[in-house]
């Protein structure tokens, strides 16, 4: 039973021919689960052809999850499911309702076809190596948040260059890849710019920048606002033991020191938007109704997604600032 068929006259490059051959020999059921293709040296024999393109119509279809290869023993067909042209790898650093939202979106507007799986490295870099690692070659794309971990660029360069896109978080070392990305310096200091009106009549601004998981850039923004303003300001790691004073504006990345705030206020009996001021980072729909209404800064997350998955449809090579904006509530 023959496989593999090329046509010499054809147009079309021989290594479609050869991706062609093993599509329609899975469709007929020729081909099943586990069943091995025709080795690399027999058909570079047969018709002629260099390994190499034997070689790149296999890698083609490994990249789709359609083979597998076996070190030392060849390649087997791994799914019958020939329909899927491309199977995306998705490394995000941790699962929220942000992160949903990107993906959610992404997963929509990425059209039919499409196997996406979905990884988590926790901002911890030998995880994120090894998830690299294993997916490396078995994807026709990869999605990658590299937050701000030190080693993340020499990793990501381990994978084909021509697949990469960077999410939410880039660096002048990954400058080579396309991306969408928020710029937090830019989106700190130009929301704090466009809330001054309010800001004025408070006496303190204050970070809360534990400086793990925070993009470096929201306190560089936060500094040069409150410098160029001459703002009294303050950037310490956590709230624990803190007692909130008359005249403080609090900057807040993260949800749970959001809330440690709210309960400190309430058990020093202070009025927010009144006595103290918050401003939270990123958009969630209980900021618009807890406290009378919370401030935010936040970017789009929805375009975030539908905008990589866009690029990734139309073989894009961008990079791209996401929107961000303040939004303005009882809190300020």
């Amino acid at each position: 039973m023959k496989i593999i068929n090329i046509n010499t006259q054809s147009n079309s490059p021989k290594y479609k021919q050869i991706v062609s051959s093993v599509e329609v020999a899975i469709a007929e059921n020729r081909l099943k689960r586990n069943d091995k293709l025709p080795t690399v040296n027999k058909l570079s024999l047969e018709y002629s052809i260099s390994r190499d393109t034997v070689l790149l119509a296999y890698d083609a279809l490994k990249k789709r999850g359609i083979i597998y290869a076996i070190l030392g023993k060849g390649y087997y067909v791994k799914s019958v499911q020939v329909n899927i042209q491309q199977k995306i790898f998705l490394l995000f650093d941790e699962l929220n309702i942000f992160k949903e939202d990107i993906y959610n979106s992404f997963l929509e507007n990425i059209g039919k076809d499409v196997q996406v799986d979905i990884f988590f490295h926790h901002f911890n870099s030998q995880v994120f190596k090894k998830l690299i690692d294993d997916a490396n070659g078995n994807y026709t794309k990869y999605i990658i948040m590299p937050t701000n971990l030190a080693d993340a660029a020499t990793i990501i360069k381990l994978l084909p260059e021509n697949d990469v896109f960077v999410l939410d978080q880039t660096n002048p070392e990954l400058m080579n890849y396309p991306s969408v990305h928020q710029n937090f310096t830019k989106n700190i200091y130009d929301a704090l710019q466009k809330g001054k009106s309010r800001l004025d009549k408070y006496q303190k601004m204050i970070l809360i920048f534990p400086g793990f998981r925070e993009p470096i850039g929201m306190k560089i923004g936060f500094e040069q606002f409150c410098q160029n303003f001459n703002f009294e300001y303050e950037i310490i790691t956590e709230f624990k033991n803190r007692e909130i004073k008359l005249g403080e504006v609090y900057l807040i990345p993260n949800d749970r020191d959001l809330v440690r705030v709210i309960e400190k206020s309430e058990n020093q009996a202070l009025k927010l938007g009144q006595d103290f001021g918050i401003i939270s980072y990123n958009e969630t729909p209980l900021k618009k109704v807890v406290a009378n209404g919370i401030t935010t800064i936040s970017t789009n997350f929805e375009a975030m997604g539908k905008i990589v998955a866009q690029m990734i449809l139309n073989a894009k090579r961008e990079q791209v600032e996401n929107e961000c904006s303040l939004i303005m509530r009882n809190s300020l």
